[in-house]
């Protein structure tokens, strides 16, 4: 299985030096919440699936978070750029289909899959491939939910989120494919990502800043509608078998 000829033809030349530094400044939270995540464990062989132009594997380079990273991607320009970037502790990087992850079974102590499922049309095949090169596996998601979703259907295929979670929503989804997940955390974007967000939106960032507020002073509504949700996982010992 590969990803549609259209979605591929539409992330071949997704990653431009114009949008380096909003992806560098979003990357870095997404790298310390892996840092986060992973504490007490060390991974000696790490794989980002669907790794962009690099910039979350730069990040973790920098902060020497494993000496042996490797990086997947389906877009030719995406793989162009990482290559300029020289990143140190960069072993191996390969263009692949979107599905077929091209290495052995059990390769990587860690398989990364950071803000991509929300893009992948048939995500239960890529997932069902990260848990078999894979001992653990860190995924996080946009927790794009609201009641009127619906009706912003535009806004959402405009950048390529075809696939639409809440933290409860996108547990099942893991836990159906059998992965534990281990630790999780709900969280809201930093300041500095918000405001290249809202850029020439101060009415936008205002509303947000409110919403945030109100997250805060209720954690149950923290928990169903974060800005982003990460977990850790890992194969669960008990399979759960479909019928």
């Amino acid at each position: 299985m590969n990803v549609s000829e259209n979605i591929k033809e539409g992330y071949s030349n997704q990653y431009d030096t114009e949008i380096i530094e909003w992806r560098n400044i979003g990357a870095k939270y997404k790298a310390l919440n892996i840092i986060e995540l992973s504490k007490s464990i060390k991974f000696d062989s790490v794989l980002e699936v669907g790794c962009g132009e690099g910039s979350i594997l730069d990040w973790l380079s920098k902060w020497n978070f494993s000496q042996n990273l490797n990086g997947i991607e389906i877009s030719e320009s995406g793989i162009e750029i990482i290559k300029n970037k020289n990143i140190k502790n960069l072993k191996e990087l390969l263009l692949f289909d979107g599905y077929k992850i091209p290495f052995p079974d059990n390769s990587f102590d860690l398989v990364i899959c950071s803000h991509v499922l929300e893009h992948v049309e048939h995500e239960r095949v890529l997932l069902r491939e990260i848990m078999r090169v894979s001992k653990y596996q860190i995924f996080e998601v946009p927790i794009d939910f609201s009641f009127s979703v619906d009706k912003k259907i535009n806004h959402f295929m405009s950048y390529g989120h075809i696939n639409i979670y809440t933290p409860g929503l996108f547990k099942f989804l893991l836990k159906s494919e059998n992965f534990d997940v281990i630790k999780e955390k709900f969280y809201l974007y930093n300041d500095d990502v918000l405001k290249m967000m809202c850029a020439n939106k101060k009415s936008e960032y205002v509303k947000i800043k409110f919403k945030y507020v109100i997250l805060k002073l209720i954690p149950y509504l923290m928990r169903i509608k974060p800005s982003a949700f990460v977990v850790l996982t890992t194969k669960s010992e008990k399979a759960i078998s479909i019928f």
